[in-house]
């Protein structure tokens, strides 16, 4: 490729990202006069992970067992030894039974969507995808014997911006977020006084893994201008299975 030069080139880079940086650095070492425009939210996200490590300084020291599984005889062993009250699943995995009837209050799980609407998997993506933009979040809920069907005792939503937020980002904010709420939903239920909040009448469906088509109509229909979606987004029930 040959040399060459934009002496005098006036240019705006938009955003900070590493892709943007670096043609940023290529004009500028070509000559051109580069300022860089960054877009920030109200509260940029390095203040937020200061302001989330300044009010959760570290994790607590507690005994750990490292397994291959949460559903193997050292895991349960483990959670036997230790007698919790509740147990919080932060896995994929699905616990059987002998693990997650151990604690006292049961084993709880975070899930990324709303249940009994966005139960199995990747509940955010298919939110959005279904233009539900109402229903992006994550359910507080007591594992039970089937997939994500168990008693909900806490809901804790999000405002998406799917033209900027992948549905992995949306799912992490649920939680963080929610922290506050998390915290004390899990305090009312260790004290007996949460009660389970009503899901009868709510449609119950079943998602799998996201689909190409489904995240483009997504991302298509968040860059339009405002007036020109043609109408309420569809929103489907209909189960969609991997």
């Amino acid at each position: 490729m040959s040399a060459f030069s934009v002496d005098g080139l006036r240019v705006t880079v938009a955003g900070a990202a590493r892709s943007g940086i670096a043609v940023a650095e290529l004009l500028a070492s070509r000559g051109a006069e580069v300022t860089i425009s960054e877009a920030r939210s109200v509260v940029p996200e390095a203040d937020r992970l200061q302001a989330l490590r300044a009010r959760y300084p570290g994790p607590l020291s507690a005994p750990e067992c490292l397994v291959g599984s949460p559903n193997d005889p050292e895991a349960e062993a483990f959670i036997r030894e230790c007698r919790p009250d509740i147990v919080i699943a932060r896995c994929k995995t699905l616990l059987k039974e002998r693990v997650f009837s151990i604690p006292r209050r049961g084993t709880f799980v975070l899930h990324p969507g709303i249940c009994p609407e966005y139960r199995n998997a990747h509940g955010c993506f298919w939110a959005v995808a279904c233009g539900d933009l109402d229903n992006v979040g994550a359910t507080l809920l007591r594992i039970d014997r089937g997939v994500d069907t168990g008693p909900v005792f806490g809901y804790f939503r999000v405002t998406p911006n799917p033209a900027h937020e992948s549905h992995a980002v949306l799912q992490h904010r649920a939680v963080l977020d929610n922290l506050d709420g998390i915290r004390d939903a899990l305090i009312a239920v260790n004290a007996g006084t949460a009660a389970a909040i009503d899901t009868r009448g709510h449609a119950s469906a079943t998602w799998g893994q996201p689909w190409l088509t489904a995240a483009l109509r997504a991302r298509r229909r968040a860059l339009r201008p405002r007036g020109a979606e043609g109408g309420a987004p569809h929103v489907t029930t209909a189960a969609h299975r991997s």
